[in-house]
């Protein structure tokens, strides 16, 4: 009886050290959940808005054209591309075909007949002389041009604005025209092109800018346009907003107590390089966003704050 209760015992021995021989030696142990330092920040309100930067081009709308009033040769011609003249200044001399060739005779024989066949151009407004057709010597005839002035006080930018934006152009009657050397010029709406560009579905409008400062035509500038705007808006940093890789959904990690911080998600509005306002939920004026630390953590994440 002893012999098989020694057996038994031997059995039980043999078969208690096998098992803790097959033990795996990384089974899994309780290990605290790491601790992130964090740090946090507070919902603030900020006056935010949203803008469109669209480009512009000068040009003067109103052109004359200085035209010949008889059939003649050109005398003289005081007139140079790119030159200012006022309105009344003369511009050119002509002198018909028949004075020129008997006029002297005709003056000779009648002294008192007068006859000079001569007649001067003059500018009806001032402007910049952008064209000059003739010269000194040309024969031109009656109506023929021979310069183009641009009128000084008819400077404008176009607008090309697509279409889908027409609505903006309301809420901007005033704007600001920032040229390429950095001077800004305030500009005011004045009218638009009754037509919409088939390919690119932009309607043109009319920006008006004080007259006075010498621009080229043709001359690109900028023109920010308001889109959207917001008084009071609840806004955070940033750093404080977390995004999927596709961005369409949103995130904050929020305190919860002073080590557990858990994902709240939100949905944004108006965002600039520093600030992003947040359309939804409203937090607290004492609720703890985390700025620092926030990425990659998982919810309900133990977080330590750091000053």
């Amino acid at each position: 009886m002893n012999k098989y209760f020694k057996l038994i015992y031997g059995g039980l021995a043999a078969l208690i050290t096998l098992t803790s021989c097959n033990a795996d030696p990384d089974a899994e142990t309780d290990v605290p959940s790491p601790v992130t330092p964090v740090q946090v920040t507070h919902v603030a309100d900020s006056s935010l808005s949203e803008y469109v930067e669209l480009s512009a081009v000068s040009a003067y709308l109103e052109k004359s054209f200085v035209k010949a009033n008889i059939n003649g040769y050109i005398e003289k011609a005081n007139t140079t591309t790119g030159q200012k003249v006022g309105g009344g200044q003369k511009l050119f001399t002509l002198i018909t075909k028949e004075a020129r060739s008997i006029g002297n005779t005709v003056n000779k024989l009648d002294p008192g007949f007068k006859f000079s066949g001569i007649s001067i151009i003059r500018a009806e407004q001032g402007g910049i002389i952008v064209q000059v057709n003739h010269q000194k010597g040309d024969y031109v005839q009656d109506g023929e041009a021979l310069a183009t002035i641009s009128n000084r006080n008819s400077l404008v930018f176009l607008l090309d604005l697509p279409y889908e934006l027409n609505q903006i152009i309301k809420q901007n009657g005033n704007l600001t025209v920032m040229l390429p050397d950095g001077t800004s010029l305030p500009g005011a709406v004045s009218g638009t092109m009754p037509a919409v560009d088939s390919l690119a579905q932009t309607q043109r409008y009319i920006i008006k800018v004080p007259a006075g400062k010498d621009i080229p035509e043709g001359l690109i500038a900028k023109v920010t346009l308001s889109k959207l705007s917001h008084s009071n808006a609840q806004v955070l940093p940033k750093s404080a907003i977390l995004a999927n890789e596709t961005e369409d959904e949103f995130w904050v990690m929020k305190l919860i107590n002073d080590s557990t911080a858990v994902k709240v998600k939100v949905k944004k509005g108006i965002e600039n390089s520093r600030i992003t306002e947040v359309l939804s939920p409203r937090f607290s004026k004492s609720d703890r966003i985390i700025t620092s630390g926030n990425y990659g953590i998982a919810d309900t994440a133990k977080v330590k704050i750091q000053q």
